[in-house]
């Protein structure tokens, strides 16, 4: 547990608002990005051999590094657990979270803080064991549940049942892991979160093709970025960084082809690339930030496919994650 976690959030609100003018210029005295991630949610932020991050979120963090210094590994990853994380950030203890936090309307007004954008467009659904012979969640009256504490995921919960008519049980925990463990020792018949999440924690079970997910997507949970009020220029520069990756799929720019690409004819392909343009310039870097977080994390097409993507153990289609000339809610304003 961080030592700020036992403040309560209105406490370290007031600490936060007070505390976060000049964080781009804090971050590049210090050398690197203190990123919060959860740490152990397979896809989104895990470690894996070496004690190398991996995932989406991790992937987030990278950008923003990337864009700042020039070099993705400058990043201090901080865990932590959903009654932790929003406390972490108000009080400075970390530069930026990223860790499937829902945009939610008193997170963003009454908390201090401010969402960057949306990295992953989710909803929180259900998981059972095949045996139970479940179809539907309409069909859980009386069911135990696992959950996780301090997230949406509770009232969310709460909300359904009692719109349905259902009863069930809480059996709740602090951290992923322990809700995974409790699931998978049957100490209750369903494991609820996000959707996304609900694919790789079944990674985590001992027997995972012995659970589905069911269809009921009973909430809009809209993942992203989140850094403190009142520092607009860190503000942007997170902000930015996650456009520039969408941006880049939009206009065909890949880590493979970044290179390539910076003698294009296009002229937004070379506003984002920084070949012309004062793109880096109004954000207080360099001109080649964005080329720098392509070459080095890729655009958000990929960082999407290498994490989570239908290749990966989690097989997740984009969905509402595509590009929105695709179908999907991915949309980066121009670069102009």
């Amino acid at each position: 547990m961080t030592k700020f976690a036992k403040l309560s959030i209105a406490a370290i609100a007031l600490v936060g608002m007070s505390a976060t003018a000049g964080t781009l210029d804090d971050v590049k005295k210090q050398g690197f990005v203190k990123c919060g991630i959860d740490g152990g949610l397979p896809g989104f932020s895990e470690v894996v051999s070496g004690g190398v991050y991996k995932g989406m979120d991790v992937d987030g963090c990278r950008a923003v590094a990337s864009a700042v210094f020039g070099d993705a590994t400058k990043v201090k990853y901080v865990s932590l657990n959903a009654k932790e994380r929003l406390a972490a950030l108000q009080s400075g203890e970390i530069d930026i979270l990223v860790r499937n936090t829902t945009w939610t309307q008193t997170r963003d007004t009454s908390l201090g803080l401010n969402f960057a954008g949306v990295n992953y467009y989710d909803g929180q659904g259900f998981m059972v064991r095949k045996d139970l012979g479940v179809k539907s969640a309409l069909e859980l009256d009386g069911a135990s549940v696992c959950i996780q504490t301090g997230t949406t995921t509770e009232l969310n919960v709460a909300d359904y049942f009692r719109a349905n008519g259902l009863k069930y049980k809480t059996v709740a925990y602090d951290t992923n892991d322990q809700v995974v463990q409790s699931y998978d020792n049957g100490r209750c018949d369903i494991l609820t979160s996000d959707a996304s999440q609900l694919y790789g924690l079944r990674t985590k079970l001992q027997k995972p093709d012995a659970h589905i997910v069911l269809p009921e997507i009973i909430s809009k949970e809209p993942l992203g970025p989140v850094v403190r009020q009142g520092d607009d220029a860190w503000f942007n520069v997170v902000r930015w960084s996650f456009n520039a990756m969408v941006a880049a799929e939009e206009a065909g720019i890949t880590s493979a082809n970044a290179d390539e690409m910076l003698k294009s004819t296009n002229p937004e392909v070379k506003r984002i690339l920084g070949v012309e343009g004062t793109m880096g310039a109004n954000l207080g870097l360099s001109a080649d930030w964005a080329y720098k977080i392509i070459k080095q994390v890729g655009n958000y097409g990929e960082v999407f496919e290498r994490n989570v993507g239908v290749a990966t153990p989690l097989k997740i289609e984009r969905g509402l994650n595509a590009l929105w000339n695709k179908g999907g809610l991915q949309y980066s304003p121009p670069f102009r």
